[in-house]
């Protein structure tokens, strides 16, 4: 039988509470694991897993107040020995890999958080990455023989372009992107204009729709 200080200890980040109490749960019934926090938003998760220093957090990459790459890269900075599981409903062949860059382990999209979450888990605390094997097979495949360049692909566009083609597809204005990110009016019209760019878009009316065709598929 587990005592409470043999217990790996978990942080959950995530915006919806049904989600939050779903996984706590799933995890009350799993003997080692205990959830000693959870959090809505970045700047909580900040707060609170510097303060508890937990063995790891589940982290979702849609928040309220950031973008959860973002936070993968702060807790990574400041919480070196923190370990990190994303668990997201964006689209595992786009983010996964962006995600384990910023430096998350493993990735679970949520439809399959039911038969993979708790294996996840283990997997992520003994520091092992975890994906789905058809991502896995992904990654194995992009640099082999007879692989067809990406092409006009979101998967060209680096984080921070992501982040606001994003925002843009959820009908946010340059100047309200510019205060979700902390950043200038000037950097986002320079991010809107290498989005263009990469994508082959001739004006912001192609691009907003893009975005929004895009974002709808995200969620």
């Amino acid at each position: 039988m587990h005592t409470e200080s043999d217990c790996k200890t978990l942080v959950i980040v995530d915006d919806h509470p049904l989600v939050r109490e779903g996984l706590k749960a799933v995890l009350a019934r799993e003997q080692g694991l205990i959830v000693v926090g959870e959090a809505g938003n970045v700047g909580e998760a900040m707060a609170l897993i510097q303060a508890l220093a937990p063995d790891m957090a589940i982290i979702d990459l849609a928040l309220a107040d950031g973008d959860g790459l973002d936070l993968i890269k702060r807790l990574k900075a400041h919480c070196p020995n923190l370990k990190m599981l994303v668990c997201s409903m964006r689209d595992e062949a786009l983010f996964a890999e962006r995600a384990l860059h910023a430096g998350a382990i493993g990735y679970v999209h949520k439809s399959e958080v039911a038969l993979h979450i708790i294996d996840a888990i283990r997997a992520t605390l003994m520091g092992r990455m975890f994906l789905s094997p058809a991502m896995v097979e992904r990654l194995l495949k992009r640099n082999g023989p007879g692989q067809q360049p990406a092409g006009l692909s979101v998967d060209n566009l680096s984080d921070r372009e992501l982040q606001v083609f994003g925002l843009i597809g959820d009908g946010q204005s340059t100047a309200e992107i510019a205060q979700v990110l902390h950043l200038s009016v000037k950097t986002i019209e320079t991010h809107r204009e290498n989005i263009k760019r990469k994508l082959q878009l001739g004006n912001a009316a192609e691009l907003t729709r893009s975005a929004i065709i895009w974002s709808q598929t995200q969620y």
